[in-house]
């Protein structure tokens, strides 16, 4: 393990959690500005693709970015989240949010606007100002002492329209400055409204800025209570086909269906659906804090894979240049051939067609340059991110795994995420085996003549009934054999082999649990064990 690495480490262990977090992100930074950094100098990688990461870009918390058609929920989902207004925002049917705001914590409530936002050093956001005025009037950063945003920041973008004029009238380019957060968040969520799942030529080439991103991106299905269940059936198909037409990908990307804002269902047949759901996502958000130094550490190595490829593109081109006459044909020829220079370079190189930037943006690009002014390769500099590639970043991942076993827990708390959590409306509170929680008496209870009239028939021997004798009822449910199997350990709370009338009744409730579609539990909770073994069951404890 390298020099840094063994100092923080010592440092880590006096100071816990926080100093955790330096640790990896100083060796981050130090690989980026050692390894990668003189990579992309040299082959101009920063006007080709992405400006050089700066200190923030390293330090800044996990951030969301909401992506959608407009009315589709994206600020009131936000809202939703925080539990709280922010400055800046507005909620209507309408095309409201017509600005990118990045909603941040901070002591005071109050905003910042673009041009401000991009000369402070301690915001990831200085190289927006590449994208100009017309993009700076439409920037500002949202700041409250909100608990939600102490763990993580939420960049909320404008309404997508459709049409070819809305999206010229912008004033800069949309998806340029989609694709630069895209590169630089932890999570993209794209919102669809259960009555508008058409996806404009403009939300098409959105989604298409998020090209090398695919397993940031999660999909919600917003306004889902507005149908019924027929519906939405309907609407979840359509949706994936849409999104299967514009999305590349082999994978099914994850879709949460429900209705995220703080208002009554307007159809409640899915109301176990939509919680479900709502705790999925929330656990996904919930889990960036302690995901970040991992999704940093993946985006410097597909930020270093897409150097090195550069590199090796720009340097052939420097190569295949005349030094005297027909330079600009040849250039020509050059743009034209690129397909086939990535096929030769694949092949020369050993490197999968994946990695290469899209043919149709760098030819567009090349035309601006002068070939014979690029650098010839050099083979140092490929070879210390090779290094890197190889051996420093096992050593960076391994100390990340170390972390997250010494450093407590981090969770994003507060707002939406506390109220579903805590009491009886966390989800699956008093269901399935929690049934009966709260309650003096034995929940089977209810339910024990039945199970009685089904004990007494399989002619039980001094008040019990043997394992063969059990299995014959307990295999009527269809259950598989090693279902059935945790269930008899559950039941058989004397472990004596057999069933006594009691742990019957509780087999069959247990059965009744697994086929309502509940999980079972690892351990017999208290409230379930039969009243005639909770002694025996105490002294165990």
């Amino acid at each position: 393990m390298f020099s840094w690495m063994g100092r923080q480490a010592g440092g880590r262990e006096r100071s816990g959690g926080a100093d955790a977090v330096q640790t990896v992100t100083g060796g981050l930074r130090s690989l980026y500005l050692r390894k990668v950094l003189p990579l992309e100098e040299a082959y101009r990688f920063h006007e080709f693709h992405s400006p050089a990461l700066e200190d923030a870009d390293f330090d800044n918390k996990p951030m969301i970015l909401l992506v959608g058609q407009y009315s589709t929920g994206k600020t009131t989902f936000i809202r939703y989240l925080l539990e709280q207004d922010f400055p800046g925002m507005r909620i209507g049917p309408e095309p409201t949010t017509d600005s990118f705001i990045a909603v941040m914590y901070g002591e005071n409530e109050g905003s910042t606007p673009g041009n401000a936002l991009v000369v402070d050093p301690k915001k990831p956001f200085r190289k927006l100002g590449r994208f100009g005025n017309a993009f700076l009037n439409r920037f500002m950063c949202s700041q409250l002492p909100n608990q939600v945003l102490k763990s993580i920041s939420i960049i909320d973008s404008p309404g997508i329209l459709s049409g070819e004029k809305q999206r010229i009238s912008r004033g800069y380019d949309f998806c340029q400055v989609l694709q630069w957060f895209a590169e630089r968040v932890d999570r993209i969520i794209l919102l669809f409204d259960a009555h508008k799942l058409d996806i404009s030529d403009e939300f098409s080439e959105a989604i298409k800025a998020f090209r090398g991103q695919d397993d940031k991106i999660r999909v919600v299905l917003n306004k889902a209570d507005q149908v019924d269940t027929q519906q939405l059936m309907r609407v979840y198909g359509a949706l994936m086909w849409s999104l299967g037409k514009v999305i590349n990908t082999p994978e099914v990307l994850r879709v949460y269906i429900g209705s995220f804002w703080a208002q009554p269902l307007q159809n409640t047949d899915n109301r176990r659906l939509f919680e479900a759901e709502a705790q999925d996502l929330f656990r996904d958000i919930q889990s960036l804090p302690q995901k970040a130094a991992v999704r940093k550490l993946n985006d410097l190595i597909k930020r270093a894979r897409l150097a090195k490829v550069h590199a090796y593109i720009i340097s052939h081109l420097k190569k295949e240049m005349p030094s005297v006459f027909g330079k600009e044909n040849k250039k020509r020829e050059l743009i034209d051939r690129l397909p086939e220079i990535y096929i030769q370079l694949q092949r020369e190189y050993q490197i999968s067609a994946g990695d290469f930037p899209e043919v149709k943006a760098m030819q567009e690009q090349l035309e601006n340059y002068d070939f014979t002014k690029f650098h010839s390769l050099k083979p140092k500099l490929i070879e210390a991110v090779d290094n890197m590639l190889t051996s420093k970043i096992s050593s960076l991942m391994s100390l990340i795994s170390q972390e997250e076993l010494s450093a407590p827990v981090q969770l994003v708390q507060g707002g939406a995420f506390e109220g579903s959590s805590q009491g009886p409306f966390n989800q699956g509170y008093g269901e399935g085996a929690g049934e009966g929680a709260d309650e003096e008496e034995w929940v089977v209870a209810k339910d024990k003549p039945v199970y009685d009239e089904l004990f007494y028939a399989l002619s039980p021997v001094n008040g019990k009934v043997s394992g063969v004798n059990a299995k014959k009822e307990m295999v009527t449910s269809k259950l598989p054999n090693s279902v059935l199997g945790k269930i008899w350990k559950l039941a058989d709370c004397d472990g004596d082999g057999m069933l006594d009338e009691e742990e019957f009744a509780l087999a069959k409730h247990l059965i009744k649990i697994k086929l309502d579609g509940y999980e079972l539990p690892s351990r017999l909770p208290p409230h379930l064990v039969p009243p005639s073994h909770r002694k025996s069951f105490q002294k165990a404890d």
